[in-house]
């Protein structure tokens, strides 16, 4: 074999491996940055979730004690780390508004939904 066909044989073996292993790269790469998108996106929802339900004049402290209370009906004796208010649906009246949260706790995080009866939340 000439030594031509051998050089251009290691020279595409090398620009083969390179391009492959930028591609990996590129992957592990957008991975990392999508699941840190991901989460500044639900972070961004849940501020304007909090501002829109300050705006209507909900009180937070309200939603939060209903959605304990729902939580802990659902799933008994298990502490939630934390509650976020992730969705405000405003209908005319207060008995058709209603919150979405997101409840978090030590297996996973669970979603449960508001209902306004009054002045009063509980889940729907």
């Amino acid at each position: 074999m000439d030594t031509w066909v051998i050089v251009l044989l290691v020279v595409v073996g090398v620009l083969a491996l390179l391009f492959i292993g930028g591609l990996l790269g590129n992957a592990r790469v957008r991975r990392e940055r999508e699941g840190a998108l991901a989460q500044r996106i639900a972070e961004a929802d849940g501020h304007l979730a909090d501002a829109r339900a300050q705006d209507r004049g909900w009180d937070p402290a309200l939603l939060e004690t209903a959605a304990r209370t729902a939580f802990a009906a659902r799933v008994p004796g298990v502490e939630p780390s934390s509650l976020d208010l992730i969705q405000v649906v405003d209908r005319p009246g207060t008995d058709q508004d209603r919150a979405l949260m997101r409840v978090t706790h030590a297996a996973g995080a669970e979603e449960i939904e508001l209902q306004r009866t009054g002045d009063q939340w509980a889940a729907a």
